[in-house]
């Protein structure tokens, strides 16, 4: 997939824009809070109908402004052009459009345009709570499985439902808890299926971007931690029912999984170096995109890389550049303070580029 054209009007602090992209490499240079990563930020949203970095849509709006709109033109390995729209007026809710026709749920787009993006707020995946690297595995397996996005809301419903009737002051209704617990539990598996698999073909990819970016300097570790790999997910759920209508929530289900990160067998969290948790997490997110390539083997995702170099010695930083200047990925797009970084990587490839200067706002070549 190669976006081609984009559209911006009163998103973030961009008042409007219309950016024509190469098909492969696009630089955008400037100093920090002047838009870059607005402007990834906007790629983002037309892909995966949310911003990456603020879950409440209206504050995406420019202030002032009441609405804001994005139109991107892509076009498909094949040739094949795609149109996509996204409108959001305050008070009101978004609307996206692929071609004329509006979504009648927005989960429909989710895969249609798979993107990677890396930036400075991935660190929450290693600093954050369980919920940050379930958000990351929900968000790969969601782009290529429609089944498992449809599932993880059936579940999420079932888990909301639940928690009402635990927390509720009258004594629940023992058939119907049932019923919510037996829905937990059939999504649930289905869940930990899915994610399994995800993790046991992702982990060794993962192994092998971070053995050649770090040149083999640390062990790291990634492994899947879920309530399901305890037994039957309904006997787990159903044994923890007294404990949980003590609490008023669910202790036990897929709500619950996590990923384990470790650096030569200790915890990333506690023992990663600024670097080191940089290198763990863009070879977590180009393992990412491999992935996502080899399952929707006809669409190659859009790359998003947001200020990657910092925090990285020279030896790191030359292997990231000889891997994105190669011909494994597709359209990328990367921003930078530095004009340095981004001449190296343009010097070690052939391929067509575009530089973009980025001042309040305003995105020129």
């Amino acid at each position: 997939m190669v976006l081609e054209h984009l559209s911006i009007v009163n998103y973030k602090n961009i008042n409007q824009a219309e950016l024509d992209f190469s098909a492969k490499i696009n630089c955008l240079i400037g100093m920090n809070g002047q838009g870059k990563t607005n402007l990834l930020d906007a790629i983002h949203f037309l892909s995966l109908c949310k911003s990456a970095s603020c879950s409440q849509d209206s504050l995406n709006i420019l202030h002032g402004q009441d609405m804001m709109m994005l139109q991107g033109r892509y076009r498909h390995e094949d040739g094949t052009p795609e149109d996509i729209h996204c409108g959001l007026k305050r008070g009101q809710k978004k609307v996206m459009r692929r071609g004329q026709k509006a979504y009648r749920k927005l989960s429909e787009h989710i895969g249609l345009i798979p993107l990677v993006m890396v930036s400075p707020s991935d660190q929450q995946l290693i600093d954050g709570g369980s919920e940050q690297r379930r958000r990351f595995m929900d968000m790969v397996i969601s782009q290529c499985d429609p089944v498992y996005l449809e599932s993880l809301v059936r579940y999420n419903k079932a888990l909301m439902q639940r928690n009402a009737m635990l927390k509720a002051e009258q004594e629940p209704d023992t058939e119907l808890m049932e019923l919510w617990e037996e829905e937990m539990a059939r999504e649930g598996t289905l869940i930990h299926e899915r994610r399994t698999a995800f993790t046991m073909a992702f982990e060794p990819v993962f192994q092998r971007f971070h053995d050649r970016i770090s040149q083999r300097h640390e062990r790291v570790g990634l492994a899947y931690v879920s309530h399901g790999q305890r037994g039957p997910l309904l006997e787990v759920i159903r044994q923890g029912r007294a404990k949980d209508r003590i609490m008023g929530f669910s202790l036990h289900g897929t709500h619950k999984d996590d990923l384990d990160m470790t650096i030569d067998g200790y915890p990333m969290k506690r023992e990663g170096s600024q670097g080191q948790n940089k290198t763990y997490l863009i070879a977590l997110k180009l393992a990412q995109f491999d992935y996502l390539h080899r399952t929707k083997e006809s669409t190659t995702p859009l790359l998003l890389l947001d200020d990657i170099f910092d925090k990285l010695d020279a030896e790191r930083v030359e292997q990231i550049v000889e891997l994105v200047g190669g011909d494994t990925f597709g359209q990328i797009f990367i921003t930078d303070t530095n004009r340095d970084h981004l001449d190296s990587i343009l010097s070690h490839s052939h391929e067509d580029y575009r530089l973009f200067h980025v001042t309040q706002g305003q995105i020129n070549l």
